[in-house]
């Protein structure tokens, strides 16, 4: 028997986890089909989940087919929960990626296909609703090479389209996409003595190298097609990759707290098998934790277990201090970043019986959970604001914070995340007892303007030996944690930071008395007088606010698109590419992030609700219009 951890992607609506139900119940793990709309479905436990009909956090639930246990894990399909998906690709062995047979290739398909080539991950397509009205077949395998990838292998026909007796017939279609990796079957074709053997060999092993993609039809409302979906998953994609000698290794792909407030861990272990007891290190830190309990996923429930092997999803109790993102044992490679962090931010209101330290508790639970929540208080303002990918996203979370805390909170208008980047160069110096400085510490600063994302780099011009170098560390950590806010009280994301003069005060003490702090250096000296010198540096060499901007890629029926320009350009949008085929048109351009969200909602009456726009983060760009953004209270105004 071998395992296989399978992801189930999909643009909003298109029925994937419906499609999970009907996975459930045709092996027998479910007796009864749940509903999105009735709020039943197995992987949609969160109450809000079932409420909205929409899947907000990553489910996992497992299932036997003949000689395979798969581990499947639904995924959220709406754009504003991508950092969901995106944690869970480093730990799958192949994908289904459900496209409605309705509405087609859609914005985030696209988005998760080119995602998915570019990390080879195996790849099936479940082509769904093909009873639903409206419903296409030969138009849609054009639509889905030509949008997502031409290597697409249809694995049989349908009849009865559009209809609820439509029905999907196997056989694998024109092969030819198979031959042009595979010079036997190439010749075998041109011989014309292709076998159905050969063929299938083929289909495996390049489904499995991610070169080319099965396409199935189907429907998750009457079980259509999902009997070959299923032999497809257990035939076609490959078992995982595991190594039960190795040493102990696994990711953390998902956090979530308990009923009594304690972390569990959701892993993927890649080699050795970890079990309670166990010691095992995990983060940056290395921070070792003791694993307490373990649960398996196994038979469509969860299991407790002494031991989780290699290849298994587990939920681990006891790493307290454990992170998203973080590898237990043996630190291996990790995958992250398919994705742009949220470009827009919110401040969060409480109501007015909602206690501040209840909330920022609670925003720092969600935050774990979602490390893509950015959290930032304004001590001046006392005010605490979030980062998200969209106004979703927002509702969720207000509602999260009303029915699993009890807070009543309202937000701000949602604003473009911006960042600040250095104009000039520019240096500033406080000495140690001189000119009214207060701290018995001497640091000059030297900041200038690095490659843009090169991130924040700390030089040092004056020699490591001259003062300890728990002073230096304090320097750098407050030069980071001061950049978080720049003048503007953006976040100045890339330069460089050279200590050009540092100083101190020997430790000291009065006759016949122990350490005076008052008269010697302490870490909190550096840490006190490094904002002033870097403000004052920043001052002199000038920033500018950029504001994110996304390229979008519109499609909508040519004889909108003279309504649709002057729109754009209102939205301050700039079309770099317009191109008319027939009866559509393309536009591609840019526009700012903060216009985005009011594109996509007059988009549908600008062009008959046949419009469709895909945006992705582009760059961060110069402000040149209107006023410049501040982020907080202007006190740092140059």
């Amino acid at each position: 028997m071998h395992l296989l951890n399978l992801g189930i992607l999909a643009h909003v609506d298109a029925g994937k986890t419906s499609l999970t139900e009907r996975l459930l119940h045709s092996v027998g793990v479910i007796d009864e089909i749940g509903s999105v709309d009735a709020g039943s479905t197995r992987t949609d436990t969160l109450a809000l989940e079932r409420r909205r009909g929409i899947t907000i956090k990553s489910a996992v639930v497992s299932f036997t087919v003949d000689d395979v246990t798969v581990n499947l894990i639904d995924t959220p399909g709406h754009p504003d929960f991508i950092a969901e998906v995106e944690r869970v690709l480093g730990v799958l062995d192949g994908v289904v990626l459900v496209v409605s047979a309705v509405e087609g290739v859609q914005a985030q398909t696209r988005v998760l296909m080119r995602t998915l080539q570019r990390l080879r991950i195996p790849t099936l397509v479940f082509v769904n609703k093909i009873d639903r009205r409206g419903a296409r077949y030969d138009g849609l395998l054009r639509s889905l090479a030509e949008r997502l990838t031409p290597a697409i292998v249809p694995m049989g026909t349908v009849t009865g389209l559009g209809t609820r007796q439509a029905r999907f017939s196997p056989g694998i279609g024109p092969y030819d996409v198979l031959a042009d990796h595979d010079d036997e079957l190439l010749s075998a074709y041109v011989e014309e003595r292709v076998d159905e053997g050969l063929l299938h060999r083929a289909l495996v092993e390049q489904t499995r190298r991610s070169l080319v993609h099965p396409v199935y039809f189907g429907s998750a409302a009457t079980g259509a097609g999902v009997t070959e979906l299923v032999t497809g998953i257990r035939e076609l994609l490959p078992a995982a990759d595991a190594d039960p000698e190795g040493p102990v290794s696994g990711t953390v792909f998902k956090v979530e707290r308990g009923p009594a407030g304690e972390k569990i861990a959701y892993t993927r272990m890649f080699s050795g098998t970890l079990g309670t007891r166990d010691r095992v290190p995990f983060g940056e830190a290395r921070t070792e934790g003791l694993v307490t309990a373990i649960s398996v996923f196994d038979g469509g429930s969860e299991t407790r277990r002494d031991t989780v092997p290699a290849g298994r999803i587990a939920k681990l109790w006891g790493l307290n201090g454990v992170r998203i993102g973080d590898t237990l044992g043996e630190p291996r490679k990790t995958y992250g970043g398919f994705f742009a962090p949220p470009t827009l931010e919110t401040v969060v209101v409480p109501g007015p019986d909602t206690d501040t330290r209840s909330l920022h508790l609670a925003l720092t639970h969600l935050a774990e959970q979602d490390p893509l929540i950015g959290l930032r208080h304004d001590e001046s303002r006392q005010e605490t604001s979030v980062s998200l990918y969209g106004e979703v996203q927002k509702e969720v979370l207000q509602a999260t914070l009303a029915e699993e805390f009890g807070l009543d909170v309202t937000f701000r208008e949602t604003t473009p995340l911006c960042v600040e980047r250095l104009v000039g160069s520019g240096s500033a110096v406080r000495f140690n007892k001189q000119d009214g400085n207060p701290f018995l510490a001497t640091v000059g600063l030297r900041v200038e303007p690095a490659p843009v994302g090169s991130g924040v780099e700390f030089r040092l011009e004056v020699e490591l030996g001259a003062m300890p170098y728990a002073f230096f560390r304090a320097v750098e950590d407050t030069v980071r944690e001061t950049l978080a806010e720049g003048l503007y009280g953006w976040p100045v994301p890339d330069c460089a930071v050279t200590m050009t003069h540092s100083g101190y005060s020997p430790r000291q003490s009065h006759a016949h008395q122990g350490f005076n702090k008052a008269m010697s250096s302490t870490g909190a000296d550096f840490r006190g007088v490094t904002p002033v010198v870097l403000v004052e540096a920043l001052r002199r060499a000038g920033t500018r606010v950029h504001e994110p901007l996304h390229r979008f890629c519109l499609e909508a029926p040519a004889d909108t698109l003279g309504a649709l320009l002057p729109v754009l350009a209102s939205l301050r949008a700039v079309p770099e590419d317009t191109v008319v085929r027939g009866e559509a048109c393309r536009v591609e351009g840019l526009v700012p992030a903060a216009r985005l969200h009011e594109l996509e909602q007059r988009l549908p009456g600008l062009t008959r609700g046949e419009g469709e726009v895909e945006s992705a983060f582009g760059y961060y760009a110069a402000v040149t219009q209107g006023p410049v953004p501040y982020r907080a209270t202007p006190t740092r105004k140059s």
